[in-house]
């Protein structure tokens, strides 16, 4: 009976993660949609290159992004930037490194 209530937490943990996962990725596709309209439509209006140099375009992109940022940390965490383990193997790769200039 306990096993099936770990195993029941579990999927409910995973299931958790998968919708957290679908949030961030509905987040990132409407950020990419609604940068790409504001960027084009301002293109299309006949700023030209102006547009490219004008910071109010970028600014919408710019601190969305940083939420987009901060988002993604929430639901990925370190593992985002670093992946899974990095300590681990960067621990294992500067010490055979180090015993390859010892024995050398």
């Amino acid at each position: 009976m306990e096993n099936n209530n770990l195993e029941n937490q579990k999927y409910i943990r995973a299931q958790k993660k998968v919708k957290a996962i679908k949030g961030f990725y509905v987040h990132l596709f409407v950020y990419l949609g609604v940068n790409a309209f504001i960027f084009l439509a301002r293109l299309i209006s006949g700023e030209g290159v102006g547009l490219l140099l004008d910071w109010s375009s970028y600014g919408t992109m710019f601190f969305w992004g940083i939420g987009l940022a901060f988002h993604a940390f929430g639901v990925f965490g370190m593992d985002f930037i670093l992946g899974k383990n990095w300590e681990d193997k960067k621990i294992k790769e500067l010490m055979d490194k180090d015993k390859k200039q010892y024995w050398e």
